[in-house]
């Protein structure tokens, strides 16, 4: 699989696992764990969530689909805005922890910047990081202008990502903040990779699929693999679909291929607001 460097060196896998609406409804609990247990087996070991999915739930979710495997995993988490004060901080990374059942998070995000006093929540990652509670910390739904301005806060420039919406019918980033962020060296975390689903019906990209020889999803998910210093973290709560998700990271699309998608799914002519869902 391909390998994506954060800032700090390490190297972590370029393709992943979303969570996103799990824990939303009880009854879909048993299949929800088993669809993530069922992507770690397949090796999709980068698994995203946060405190706000299922009101918490979402990471519930993982923690049981985890297990004793917690040394295979690089775990993403993310705070919500009202809770980024330096002690609000805390208090939330330690309960995502609980719910997670593990002692530590590889990475934390602030989820988007709302509110937050970004020196505030800076410095509260910093005593995360400081305490072992989190090794890497970053945001998410920041445009180029939220970036500047984490950068003149102390610390500011740690951050280690930037999760944000990207997928072939979504690519607004790539005009704001993607240059940005590859000026400095900050990799993007791809949310909602198959655009919830909506891209799949994508009559273009099904005929492209179909002409390729894989699935639609594969097709999304591969273009996305041929982005420089892009992860992608598809959801799904069928287990049978990650052993599909995690075929993508062995397809190599050639340099006809992504032309012809380029053509098919455009990205913008001019810049707009950071596209957010």
């Amino acid at each position: 699989m391909k390998h994506i460097e954060l800032p700090g060196g390490e190297r972590v896998p370029a393709l992943g696992q979303g969570t996103w609406h799990m824990g939303d409804r009880r009854g879909e609990r048993e299949r929800e764990v088993a669809a993530v247990r069922a992507g770690i087996d397949a090796g999709l070991t980068l698994i995203d969530t946060a405190e706000m999915y299922g009101d918490g739930e979402a990471e519930r979710v993982v923690g049981e689909a985890m297990g004793a495997r917690r040394k295979e995993l690089f775990l993403v988490s993310k705070v919500f805005p009202h809770n980024a004060s330096r002690a609000g901080v805390r208090a939330a990374c330690e309960a995502s922890l609980e719910r997670l059942g593990t002692d530590q998070v590889d990475l934390y995000l602030l989820h988007w910047r709302g509110g937050a006093d970004l020196a505030e929540a800076v410095a509260g990652f910093e005593d995360l990081q400081r305490e072992g509670l989190i090794r890497y910390w970053g945001v998410s739904n920041f445009d180029a202008t939220d970036l500047a301005d984490l950068w003149r806060v102390p610390g500011g420039d740690a951050c280690s990502a930037n999760q944000l919406l990207y997928h072939l019918g979504e690519r607004a980033i790539e005009r704001d903040p993607l240059p940005w962020m590859r000026e400095y060296g900050i990799p993007a975390m791809a949310y909602c990779p198959l655009g919830q689903g909506r891209l799949l019906k994508q009559r273009a990209l099904r005929d492209f699929a179909g002409r390729t020889g894989i699935t639609p999803a594969q097709a999304a998910l591969a273009w996305l693999q041929a982005r420089a210093e892009v992860i992608a973290i598809p959801k799904t709560s069928d287990p049978d679909r990650q052993t599909e998700n995690r075929a993508a990271a062995e397809i190599t699309l050639d340099r006809e291929q992504l032309a012809e998608l380029d053509h098919m799914f455009p990205p913008p002519k001019a810049s707009g607001p950071l596209p957010i869902v």
